[in-house]
């Protein structure tokens, strides 16, 4: 019902040449409960195109799940003397913890490497934002780690035909979230692209949050950290 009050509305008040994209999810609001095992997210939408069904473009789509970002200090281990050591280490402001692709045709058939870099349509894109000054070549190294590590855990991933579009106009996506997933807001960009060009971008939000029993432990962790702190202690101690 939202999706078709908005696709009209777009087509009512349209002056403009480029296309509007009107998005949705299937779930706004995400619940972790004891036993969650992940969830199964549809993202999808209209791509209204002004100059009407004539235009016939053939619009790819792509769309981008980024969970809340996060500081984090990755480590380098290396055999020094026939033991595993710490080698080098290396800050990021901004890691995101959750960072999922989905593309209606392989990123490096919709467009370059730069426009990729510059709207992060892909996992070999994301801006880490490190911390200091860095060599760009130990940079690189270490934020393939961390994709390779997160990939691994399924937090990072990229699909190259998982989204479909019917007719020009409706798309689809879905993207699964794990059960380890981080709690907070998420961000659903989608991007309409033709001849290598973004012409249009929407971005929905999504709150992934514990409740129950887990939802009232994080709570009062936040409101009341020095006591949690000294009751998980004694816990420990029991």
């Amino acid at each position: 019902m939202r999706l078709a009050f908005v696709l009209i509305a777009a087509i009512v008040l349209m002056g403009q040449r480029e296309p509007i994209l009107v998005p949705e999810v299937s779930q706004s609001r995400i619940e972790v409960r004891q036993g969650f095992t992940g969830a199964n997210l549809l993202l999808y939408g209209a791509i209204v195109d002004p100059r009407g069904p004539a235009a016939e473009t053939d619009y790819d789509i792509v769309v981008v799940l980024k969970g809340p970002t996060e500081p984090i200090r990755l480590r380098e281990k290396e055999r020094i003397a026939g033991i595993w050591m710490n080698a080098g280490a290396t800050d990021f402001r901004s890691a995101p913890s959750f960072f999922a692709v989905a593309s209606s045709r392989p990123i490096e058939e919709v467009v370059d490497p730069r426009t990729a870099a510059i709207y992060e349509l892909g996992t070999e894109f994301i801006q880490l934002s490190p911390s200091g000054v860095i060599e760009p070549e130990i940079q690189s190294r270490f934020a393939r780690g961390l994709v390779d590590m997160r990939q691994r855990l399924g937090l990072y991933k990229q699909d190259p035909e998982g989204v479909r579009i019917k007719e020009r106009v409706l798309y689809q996506a879905r993207i699964e979230l794990p059960s380890n997933v981080t709690t907070g807001p998420y961000t659903a960009e989608t991007f309409a692209i033709a001849d290598g060009r973004v012409l249009a971008s929407a971005t929905a939000e999504i709150e992934v949050e514990k409740v129950g029993l887990e939802g009232r432990v994080v709570e009062a962790a936040e409101r009341s950290s020095f006591i949690y702190g000294a009751v998980a202690i004694l816990l420990s101690l029991g």
